[in-house]
Formats: structure tokens, sequence, C-alpha cells
């Protein structure tokens, strides 16, 4: 997997603390949403430029780990 934490900052001065592509205001959540939307990697980097594309793979590894951390377990069920 990409290591994420060379492409990825977080920093009160941009974009609200938001974490962001490093060297650019690009959304981590502006990526996905784009991907979620059915966007390709091409696509994505003809709207931003400023992207490479292992800056994308990046944020794809950043959402999978976050996943992982932040997943929520649904509750056990009671039996009566």
């Amino acid at each position: 997997m990409v290591d994420y934490t060379r492409f990825i900052v977080r920093d009160p001065a941009i974009c609200g603390g938001s974490p962001v592509v490093k060297g650019t205001r690009v959304t981590i959540r502006t990526v996905l949403a784009s991907l979620a939307e059915g966007a390709s990697v091409e696509e994505i980097l003809a709207d931003y430029p400023t992207l490479t594309e292992e800056d994308v793979r990046a944020v794809i590894a950043f959402a999978a780990v976050s996943a992982e951390e932040d997943l929520p377990l649904s509750p056990i069920p009671e039996v009566a």
C-alpha cells in the first residue's frame, strides 16, 4: 500500500485544517467525492492538474486506513 503520510497533510491554515494533498489545496474529501461519483483517476487528474496519480492512490490508501480505524461496529442484538 502507498505510504500516504508522504502525500497527505493537515494544516490549520490550509482549508480549515481538513486533510489535503501536500502542496495543494485539494482536500481528501474532494478526491474521494469524485471517485464516489464515478470519476476515473484520469478524469480527476484532468480536473486537478496539480495532482499526480500517486497522489490519488495516496488518498485511497488514507481512506482505507481511516475506514479501518473508524468503522463503526453494529450493535449486538439482544436475545430475548
